[in-house]
């Protein structure tokens, strides 16, 4: 099992491109289960999880190649010969129950095991399956499989939402362009990877209305056809990589960087004295003066500060000038970072959804093992800033959402190297 080695202490400078939103992709690639026509993914990230989601189409009969060195995705539904996702490849990732809705619209029909994925709460697919209820399917849980079917097709109907949920917006989005019928999605999820879904659905002929918003407009269309669509920056390698020159010093341009999807995040950078400049390539940040500034954090669904960058936002907290709190809104048992941190010099007090950080001087390096995807970048930040060597043990998590960490921190002055394990 692999291992990341990271030597703190030295300021980055230079510049680090910012790969496609792996979670917009896991959502777009569904997609290609609602027409008998290509579809093309242009800037995908190259990342475990679009493996996985490119065995899971596979199984189900889709054609997916890879070219561009993984950068583009062709992807052809026209000879599905499935519509049963299996266990063994849903149960790693919980971006699979996505091909519900597709297959469903499409075909009428579909047995999806309920999915996988990290350890950082329940995070139930009821949604999911209420909002295809209302659009007329009809759903039974069985030996741990949706079996789900839609005698005549599906119909429009009114989706609201008691709470924000993205994977249930995108399975009921997909699900609606092909449904008899006006569909109103109230309460919808308003990330950027949904805007990206509707924008790439509407160019394979879907109509919709308002995505952005918390309410979604659907016309079903008899049939979808095919398109090129290039994926949507990811918000959250850009988050990520924006706090490698905050936590060491320095400055980094973030290539392909843009405001817009990480405006709440970089508010509070502006306020732990951080500079975040828009520049004609993406955005360039570095720290203003001195010591980083405690601020108080609260997670919430977009627009608001991304729950996906709160474990590594604590790590920058950990040196901070003062004493922050984290209160993390979206998932339960997602502070299991903090022990990890605290083995490194951290002062972290957990009480249910919030931590308290009092910040070091210094962090010291130290093996620490992550626990989920977030969390082990944030320990790779951690220990840019630390006294002596970082251990990261666990690393598999890290592969699912960030291509090459390695290559892209060293390229800016970073001492960071992959050991492989036995």
């Amino acid at each position: 099992m692999d291992s990341i080695c990271v030597t703190g202490g030295a300021a980055l400078a230079g510049e680090i491109p910012i790969a496609g939103a792996k979670n917009a992709c896991l959502t777009l690639m569904p997609a290609t289960l609602l027409t008998d026509d290509p579809l093309t993914l242009t800037n995908a990230p190259r990342l475990s999880d679009i493996r996985t989601m490119t065995l899971l189409l596979q199984s189900l009969g889709a054609e997916v190649s890879a070219l561009q060195e993984g950068r583009v995705l062709a992807l052809s539904s026209h000879a599905l010969d499935s519509h049963r996702a299996e266990y063994d490849i849903v149960r790693k990732m919980r971006a699979s129950i996505l091909v519900l809705g597709p297959l469903l619209a499409r075909h009428g029909e579909a047995e999806v095991s309920l999915p996988g994925g990290c350890a950082i709460g329940a995070r139930p697919v009821d949604l999911h399956l209420k909002g295809l209820e209302q659009l007329g399917a009809v759903l039974e849980l069985k030996d741990g499989y949706v079996h789900a079917t839609a005698k005549g097709g599906l119909r429009g109907g009114r989706v609201s939402f008691p709470f924000v949920s993205v994977g249930a917006t995108e399975n009921v989005l997909m699900a609606a362009t092909l449904a008899k019928g006006t569909t109103v999605i109230e309460n919808a999820a308003r990330e950027p990877e949904i805007v990206d879904l509707a924008r790439c659905l509407r160019a394979m002929g879907a109509a919709i209305e308002g995505e952005g918003s918390d309410t979604i407009t659907v016309e079903g269309v008899d049939a979808l056809h095919g398109a090129t669509h290039q994926v949507v920056t990811d918000r959250i390698e850009l988050g990520t990589y924006m706090l490698a020159p905050a936590i060491t010093g320095g400055t980094v341009e973030c290539l392909g960087g843009r405001m817009e999807l990480v405006e709440s995040f970089a508010e509070k950078l502006d306020e732990a004295g951080i500079s975040v400049e828009e520049t004609a390539r993406g955005l360039k940040v570095s720290r203003k003066n001195g010591r980083i500034r405690a601020v108080d954090v609260e997670t919430a669904p977009f627009p608001g500060f991304p729950t996906d960058l709160q474990a590594q936002m604590m790590a920058l907290l950990c040196t901070a000038e003062g004493e922050s709190h984290l209160h993390e809104t979206i998932f339960e048992n997602r502070f299991m970072h903090a022990p990890e941190l605290m083995r490194m010099g951290a002062e972290i007090d957990v009480s249910g959804g919030t931590a308290t950080v009092r910040g070091v001087d210094r962090l010291k390096g130290a093996p620490v093992m992550a626990t989920d995807l977030r969390a082990s970048v944030s320990l790779i930040l951690a220990g840019l800033a630390a006294e002596g060597d970082t251990l990261v043990n666990r690393v598999y998590h890290l592969d699912r959402g960030y291509e090459r960490v390695e290559e892209k921190l060293s390229a800016c002055g970073a001492t960071i190297e992959r050991v492989s394990g036995s």
